[in-house]
This record gives C-alpha cells, sequence and structure tokens, in this order.
C-alpha cells in the first residue's frame, strides 16, 4: 500500500497543472523546470503510487481516470498548502514592518493618508504601500491576497470571502458650477428629476457609481452624458460649467468651500454610504493593520499598540 509520506506536494502541483494545460512543455515553463525533469517526476510518482496517472498522445498529455480522481483527492490538500503559504508570507511582511493597502480614489485621496501619518507617526520604521482602485477592484485585491487590508465605498454586502469593519460615513451631493441655471435652485430635485438631468459621474465599478444606482434604481437609474474615471475630473467637468456631477461630498469639500462650486438639493433619495475596511476572512489582521483600522475608525482618538 503506497505511503501518503511517499507524495511529494510539488508532484501533486505538477499533476494539477497537466490537467490545467494538459502539455508537459506548459508545465516545465510555469514552474520553471526543463520537460525532462517534469515527465522525470511524473513517472517516479506513478511508480511510487503503482498507478498509471497520465496518458500521452499527439494531442498532448491527459490525466487517465486514476489521476482523475487522484487529483480530486489532493486538490483540499494543494488549496490548504495554498493557505499556509500566504500565511507565512503575511507573517514574514509583518515582521519585516511591510503593509500593503489598497483603497478606492475617495478614501486614497482624502481620508487615507492621514490614516497612515498616524501609523507611521506610531511606527515610523514601517513600510505602507498603498494601491489606488476603484472599489470592486479593492474587493479583488485583497480576495487574491496582493494586499493585506482595503477600503472601499459603497453598499453595505455580503462578502462572504472577506470580514467587512465600517470606520465611516459620506454622502453623494449633486454639484454645478455657480453660473449654470440649476445652481439657483431652492426647491429640493425629486429622484425622478434626478434621474432625468444629464449628469457626470463615475464608472462602473466605483463605489460613488454603485450608491448612485442603487437610489436611482426604481426610477430607471441615472442617465449620464460623461463617465469618468476620477474625482478630479469630475470636479474639473462641473467647474467648467459641463453639467450636474455626483459625487462624494469629501472630494467637493474644497470647491464648496471656495464656492467654485455649489451643491444642488436633493430629496427623497437616499445618498449616504459606508467606507469600510476589508480584509480576508481566514486572516487576523496584524499589528500594523490594526493600527491602521483604529486610525480610520477614531481619527483623532487615542493609539495602542
Amino acid at each position: 500500500m503506497a505511503s501518503l509520506e511517499s507524495v511529494e506536494l510539488f508532484e501533486l502541483r505538477l499533476l494539477h497543472a497537466v490537467a490545467e494545460t494538459g502539455s508537459l512543455g506548459q508545465v516545465a515553463l510555469r514552474y520553471n523546470v526543463s520537460q525532462p525533469a517534469v515527465s522525470m517526476r511524473m513517472s517516479q510518482l506513478e511508480r511510487r503510487l503503482g498507478l498509471r496517472l497520465l496518458r500521452r498522445d499527439p494531442s498532448g498529455t491527459r490525466l487517465t481516470s486514476a489521476g482523475e480522481e487522484l487529483l480530486v483527492a489532493a486538490r483540499p490538500m494543494l488549496n490548504s498548502a495554498d493557505a499556509l503559504l500566504r500565511v507565512v508570507d503575511r507573517l514574514r511582511a509583518e515582521a519585516a514592518g511591510r503593509l500593503r493597502v489598497a483603497a478606492s480614489f475617495t478614501v486614497a485621496e482624502y481620508l487615507a493618508p492621514a490614516w497612515i501619518e498616524t501609523v507611521r507617526s506610531e511606527a515610523p520604521e514601517a513600510s505602507l504601500a498603498l494601491e489606488v482602485l476603484n472599489s470592486s477592484q479593492v474587493i479583488v485585491a485583497v480576495e487574491e491576497r496582493r494586499v493585506d487590508v482595503g477600503f472601499v465605498e459603497g453598499a453595505e454586502r455580503t462578502l462572504p470571502t472577506l470580514t467587512t469593519q465600517m470606520v465611516a460615513t459620506d454622502e453623494l451631493v449633486v454639484v454645478v458650477a455657480p453660473s449654470v441655471p440649476l445652481a439657483r435652485r431652492r426647491k429640493p430635485l425629486g429622484p425622478a428629476e434626478l434621474a432625468g438631468l444629464d449628469l457626470i459621474v463615475r464608472e462602473p465599478g466605483s463605489g460613488t457609481r454603485e450608491i448612485l444606482d442603487r437610489a436611482l434604481e426604481a426610477w430607471g437609474g441615472p442617465s449620464s452624458r460623461l463617465e469618468l474615471g476620477s474625482s478630479e475630473a469630475l470636479l474639473a467637468a462641473a467647474r467648467r460649467g459641463e453639467g450636474p456631477a455626483v459625487l462624494s461630498r469629501l472630494a467637493a469639500a474644497d470647491d464648496l468651500e471656495s464656492g467654485r462650486l455649489v451643491v444642488v438639493p436633493v430629496s427623497g433619495v437616499d445618498l449616504t454610504r459606508t467606507i469600510r475596511a476589508v480584509w480576508a476572512a481566514d486572516t487576523v489582521p496584524g499589528p500594523l493593520a490594526r493600527r491602521l483600522l483604529r486610525a480610520a475608525v477614531h481619527p483623532e482618538g487615542p493609539r495602542g499598540p
């Protein structure tokens, strides 16, 4: 009877790669080894197990029925090994004082700099890398473990693979240049009126667009004349008088204070949103991540280790 101790994890990874690619040559390229080395490792595995696992023909290399059944049984082991390696990578990064963060545009531009400065004042030796993405891309980056923690905007929703924590709130506002006739409107816009305007909006996938789409869903969704990829682009278009823009009050604060833009009142529609931290559900935030989360939730409060 074959012993599991005789089966090496690398050989199971090679077997999985053969199933995916159907080519020993492609497997060799993936793992940066020679094709004869891959073939030799597969032959060794077959001999140790006493099973024929691969079938070679002119179209490529395929798994036999025994190979397919073995791979089905091995996948949980490979997944567990991958999870273990991710933990090791995270612990190494934490030991080296590194924290990888992804944040949506609004968070990265208007909130994260103060949070990061707080962490650096408490841990000057720390190294923080911030990747700026839209909210849907932040979630993917966290799920793929490219970052340790992410910050997203938008509606609350269940994310089975992630743990989420609300850190702040925000609201969307409709802004226009003072020269635009809409700037002189005193009666709030109703939902149907807002949906009927030619708006300047963020791109699909952003937290800002998600909130706007959901808020106006019952009225057919927003009508847009321009879709732009950043808050600054929306602000610039609104300043030029190109139309009403819908974006975060945080992003518009300086323009509103200076009078370059004014808010058009809106009623009957909820444009508030939460800003949430997200991290992989099977991990525990490390010391640097916990410092960052505290800075986000309590920007003026006391800090702990």
